[in-house]
């Protein structure tokens, strides 16, 4: 009698003959293992990265207001002292409150109508300039008129030039009517850099101060350079304050959040494991029922056929021994079946010819579906089907697998139907098994899948949970649609190589 070959499980067979049984579980190579995300490695770069920028940041934010608000309130400060020192002088000489030192400051003024003395004018302004000479950490100080010309400078040379230098700046100091400062690096010399009584070591502040007239326009401008050592010092200490703080800041902050990452994957790692240990446990404990299960009634009926060849004849223990041989073929094949599913999928993928694969695995089911009464029908696709990605082994194990269930759930007959789907988008060649047997309820839908799931009172369930390892190792896929009492549909999606 030609029995149905076992194709891929026939392999694992032979291999396993070969082979001492201890090698059969032997643990999978570092190429086949899955790579694990290292959480605690990678929040701990991205999270020192995301410090360093955000504390670098935020550190030179705060250094730059700081320096710029010590600044401006230091240049106020000047402009307050110049503007109380101007009044003051004004009030000294009894000019009245319709006079201003602004308008005393240029010489070219008509002082006889502004009704005051040329000589008290005089003394005035050389009583101005003189504090403005003497003003601590000046580097060099200017009195512009409205013209730009600098009507009076601690540089006796630059009386009369127009200015040249910060042009803009001085027109905004001329319209803004408040006092404006500007930060210059020591080493960039300007023009009127040049013309200081001595060179800035590392940075020098302009100070613009408007003087009024008594309507309040900005008659004059005092440009005052001053090189503020102690200022300085001050802001370089702050400097040095802010960035150390701002380092031990991000140093507390990054191995506070690196303890809780830590803390936080070890507690996952341990769940993981639990998790793993558990899934482990009740794989082991589905097994040993489907196990326990499927060798009960035939180590029952081995026993009983032992039983009746101790005291039968001779036809009758060829009977009984026949019966065993049956019942020990049959756990064979669930145990050949338990060692191919624990095993890791073995092969390279490549390219395979899939309809040769559908007529081999049809060529080795035939006695089968005569013996069945089963109509097969499939005709060579008129369409040329392109080579797909898999292996040729696995994919006629996984086909083997759907077509003997196909088969078995029509024990009285039936028709079984096999043809291929080309889908453009995504490039894929689908292959279409579909029977006319009784169907699958719908809540036994979405345990088809599942390892050792079965209907069948001799099954282990692991032939559906084979296919799709198989499948999704080709990078396909496998769906199952089914209504009682309209048959089954299985589609097996490979992709296009």
């Amino acid at each position: 009698m030609y029995r149905i070959p076992e194709i891929a499980l026939s392999n694992w067979l032979a291999r396993d003959r070969r082979r001492p049984e201890a090698e059969s579980f032997a643990p999978t190579t570092p190429r086949d293992c899955v790579r694990r995300f290292n959480l605690l490695r990678w929040i701990s770069i991205l999270g020192l990265v995301a410090i360093i920028a955000i504390s670098t940041v935020f550190a030179a934010i705060l250094s730059h207001f700081m320096t710029h608000e010590i600044l401006d309130n230091d240049a106020s400060l000047t402009g307050q002292f110049i503007a109380s020192v101007a009044e003051t002088q004004v009030i000294q000489a009894n000019l009245g409150p319709n006079v201003t030192l602004g308008q005393l400051l240029d010489e070219r003024a008509n002082f006889a109508k502004l009704g005051v003395d040329p000589q008290v004018a005089r003394e005035v302004r050389s009583q101005f300039y003189d504090h403005l000479r003497f003003l601590p950490d000046v580097l060099l100080a200017d009195v512009f008129a409205l013209d730009r010309k600098i009507i009076w400078s601690t540089n006796p040379n630059l009386v009369g030039s127009t200015a040249q230098d910060d042009l803009d700046d001085l027109d905004r100091a001329f319209a803004s009517r408040v006092v404006m400062t500007a930060n210059r690096a020591g080493s960039n010399h300007t023009r009127a850099e040049l013309q200081f009584a001595r060179q800035p070591e590392k940075l020098y502040v302009e100070n613009y101060v408007p003087l009024y007239d008594p309507r309040g326009a900005v008659i004059a401008v005092a440009k005052i350079y001053k090189e503020p050592a102690g200022l300085l010092g001050t802001i370089h200490r702050g400097k040095v304050l802010v960035w150390t703080c701002t380092a031990f800041a991000a140093i507390f902050i990054y191995l506070a959040l690196f303890g809780i990452i830590r803390r936080a994957d070890i507690t996952l790692n341990a769940q993981q494991r639990r998790l793993v240990e558990a899934e482990a446990l009740c794989v082991i404990g589905e097994m040993s029922a489907a196990v326990a299960h499927g060798i009960r009634n035939p180590l029952a009926s081995i026993r009983s056929s032992a039983e009746l060849a101790l005291d039968g004849d001779l036809q009758s223990v060829r009977k009984n021994a026949t019966d065993i041989i049956f019942q020990i073929d049959r756990l064979g094949k669930w145990v050949r079946e338990l060692l191919v599913f624990s095993r890791p999928l073995s092969g390279e993928n490549g390219n395979i010819d899939v309809v040769a694969v559908v007529e081999e695995c049809l060529l080795s089911f035939s006695t089968q579906l005569e013996n069945r009464r089963v109509s097969c029908q499939f005709e060579r696709p008129s369409q040329s089907i392109p080579p797909v990605i898999g292996n040729r082994a696995l994919a006629t194990q996984a086909l083997a697998n759907i077509i003997s269930n196909a088969i078995e759930a029509m024990p009285k007959g039936g028709s079984l139907r096999l043809e291929f789907e080309l889908a453009a988008l995504p490039r894929s060649v689908r292959l279409v098994v579909a029977d006319s047997g009784p169907g699958i309820s719908p809540s036994q839908l979405d345990l088809v899948f599942k390892p050792y799931f079965t209907t069948k009172r001799n099954g282990l369930g692991l032939g559906m949970s084979l296919a799709r390892r198989i499948m999704e190792r080709f990078g396909g896929a496998i769906s199952l649609q089914s209504r009682e009492g309209a048959g089954t549909q299985v589609r097996l999606a490979f992709k296009v190589a």
